[in-house]
């Protein structure tokens, strides 16, 4: 099983950004999707979550209404929309996969991918 999460950079406070998540050697379709966010000096951070069919996302207080999550099950990929970032949204950004989407940990954990916000 590979995660593969893309699309980080560097944007300015108030830009959007879409990172991506492409997943291999699983049935995507099974899978709930989350991301979380790693600042530098902080502990990992809960972002949000998909479920399987993609129909229901749960989101951190932090990025609600900023950030949403999607997923194509055609494509294996998941989407993490970031609007109107801010310089507290840097970090380095994981997407996971899990048959459970209640589960308290993650079975699949991709490598992550940098988002710096400058003010």
């Amino acid at each position: 099983v590979q995660l593969q999460a893309f699309g980080g950079g560097l944007v300015q406070a108030g830009d959007s950004l879409r990172l991506s998540c492409a997943a291999s050697g699983l049935i995507f379709k099974n899978y709930a999707v989350g991301w979380f966010r790693q600042a530098p000096g902080k502990d990992r951070e809960w972002v949000g979550k998909i479920t399987l069919s993609g129909r229901t996302t749960f989101y951190t207080d932090s990025v609600k209404g900023r950030f949403i999550i999607s997923r194509d099950n055609i494509k294996n990929t998941a989407y993490l929309q970031m609007n109107s970032l801010k310089p507290e949204d840097t970090a380095v950004y994981y997407c996971t996969a899990d048959k459970n989407f209640l589960a308290a940990s993650w079975s699949y954990w991709g490598q992550g991918t940098l988002v710096t916000v400058s003010s």
